[in-house]
């Protein structure tokens, strides 16, 4: 299917971000469809990671955006000053993210040129898994049906707080800190991550989740530990976890993401 692809920021009164809306052709014969996608990456990467979802989504139809997190270096440069900003309004980039994707097809394709969204699609990888599934409760998405998409995802169960604070990244950490804004660092970012994933209390939501069995950053036990808290709160989860799916590969979870999604939206 033909696509177009629209660089772009996301703005924010707390900071700004760059990203890529990815919608069908007017040229292409293909349907499009009534479902936009919305996805972002982990820590310290960037919106690439996200790119294969976006096309395998775009190919079929679906109006996607990727974009990237506040603060994160290899994806934009710009920073986030307070770290109170971040833990407060990270997850509001997908509801602005949402705007701005009406006014892109609106552009290219022609008011009333293309189907009114009946469903959203937020999904991220890691600490944009966690982002997307807080991002479900935004008012602006409260009269559409909705799907979380966690890849890489869980509460990890190890004595170190991640993979990062471990001896595994020890002589590549002081570079990794450089790779985000200061108030973003790891020591910080991930003792909030953890303390909200087991008190998070998003409810009645549909969320599924991908995580590897070969995910040491997750670790084992860490999505079962999950999605319990999401079960607890009367969220409907299911779930895959393929044996090769890599922490830092979440470009290979496409086709059980794609598989999913054809699945519960009934895509011929």
């Amino acid at each position: 299917m033909l696509s177009r692809v629209i660089p772009l920021e996301l703005s924010l009164p707390w900071f700004q971000v760059n990203g890529f809306a990815f919608i069908p052709s007017k040229e292409s014969s293909r349907e499009i469809r009534h479902e936009w996608a919305f996805f972002t990456h982990g820590y310290t990467s960037h919106k690439g990671d996200c790119l294969n979802w976006a096309a395998r989504l775009v190919e079929n139809g679906v109006p996607c955006m990727i974009f990237d997190q506040p603060g994160h270096y290899l994806g934009s440069f710009h920073e986030v000053n307070r770290w109170e900003d971040f833990k407060d309004h990270v997850h509001e980039l997908f509801g602005e993210a949402f705007h701005r994707m009406k006014g892109i097809l609106d552009h290219y394709l022609g008011s009333g040129n293309y189907p009114t969204p009946q469903s959203i699609i937020l999904g991220g990888h890691s600490l944009g898994a966690y982002t997307a599934i807080k991002a479900l409760e935004l008012p602006v998405f409260s009269d559409l049906s909705k799907v979380g998409l966690g890849i890489g995802i869980g509460i990890g169960q190890r004595q170190a707080t991640h993979l990062f604070e471990t001896a595994f990244y020890e002589k590549t950490l002081s570079i990794r800190r450089q790779l985000v804004s200061p108030c973003l660092d790891s020591k910080v970012i991930f003792s909030w991550l953890k303390s909200e994933k087991e008190k998070m209390t998003i409810s009645n939501q549909r969320i599924h989740l991908i995580t590897g069995e070969d995910d040491i950053v997750v670790g084992a036990g860490g999505l079962e530990a999950f999605i319990d808290v999401l079960q607890r709160n009367g969220n409907m989860i299911t779930w895959d976890r393929p044996k090769r799916l890599p922490h830092h590969e979440p470009g290979s979870a496409t086709p059980h993401l794609y598989s999913f999604l054809k699945d519960h939206f009934g895509w011929k």
